[in-house]
């Protein structure tokens, strides 16, 4: 009984020793090589909200490399103002392969996450960063490449058209829109004695007039009509109508 339990003592004591070993022996994650950005090489993109599902780039870059015991290792792409260092990047996808295909979709929804503005093109800068483990430790930076970026608004797209616009009853004047007042406002010249009509998507399908020229618009109304030329500041609050249903909506028109 003594000797077995001299040979348990023995064997367990074998065994710490061994795990205690196998903890010192183990080498510890360390950076070795930041991951290296190759492709896209197509540097000017405008985006087509008419084909959201088309393939608009792939972004591909070389793995990193980390010395030490083998774990996952984590990519995020970056989006940042160019010019800035990444001071305040956004991340625009993470993947743990060394690639990422964009749609025309998820490129603009990825423009407009980084601050980028509709129908403007605007410069960004891109790179790819290497983490290891759950908690993100020893991060790696690729290079980067400037794209020149033209997204399309996320929310419907009204504009103003008409003889007192600067581009008449030929194309459309896009309004901005307010994240924050979730209304459409633009400031603009308009021709006095001329007319004006609201629509979207730069389309006739749907559009908007005022009947009764008392500041209320209906579907297929009337040509909106500019009394005095000037500077004009239009608000259209485009939230509290039914596009379907053409249900009344409310706008200003304030000279400046």
């Amino acid at each position: 009984m003594k000797n077995s339990l001299r040979l348990l003592i023995a064997f367990i004591s074998i065994g710490a020793i061994s795990c205690t070993d196998d903890v010192q022996d183990r080498e510890s994650v360390s950076e070795n090589a930041a991951p290296v950005l190759k492709s896209p090489t197509t540097l000017n993109l405008v985006l087509n909200h008419d084909f959201p599902n088309d393939l608009a780039t792939t972004v591909v870059w070389d793995y990193a490399a980390y010395n030490g015991t083998q774990t996952v290792v984590n990519y995020s792409i970056e989006f940042a103002e160019a010019g800035t260092n990444f001071a305040s990047p956004t991340v625009v996808a993470t993947t743990t392969n060394k690639f990422k295909t964009f749609t025309v979709g998820e490129l603009n929804t990825a423009a407009l996450d980084a601050g980028l503005a509709p129908f403007v093109s605007s410069a960004v800068d891109v790179r790819i960063k290497s983490t290891v483990g759950s908690l993100g430790s020893m991060a790696q930076a690729s290079n980067f490449v400037t794209l020149n970026l033209t997204p399309y608004p996320a929310w419907p797209n009204w504009g103003i058209i008409g003889s007192a616009t600067p581009t008449g009853w030929d194309s459309d004047t896009n309004m901005d829109y307010s994240l924050s007042s979730h209304l459409y406002s633009i400031t603009m010249p308009l021709i006095g004695g001329q007319a004006f009509k609201f629509r979207l998507d730069d389309g006739w399908s749907v559009n908007f007039g005022d009947n009764g020229n008392d500041l209320t618009l209906e579907g297929n109304g009337a040509d909106i009509p500019v009394a005095v030329s000037g500077t004009y500041l239009i608000v259209a609050n485009f939230s509290t109508s039914s596009v379907g249903g053409m249900a009344p909506t409310s706008y200003t028109i304030t000279l400046q």
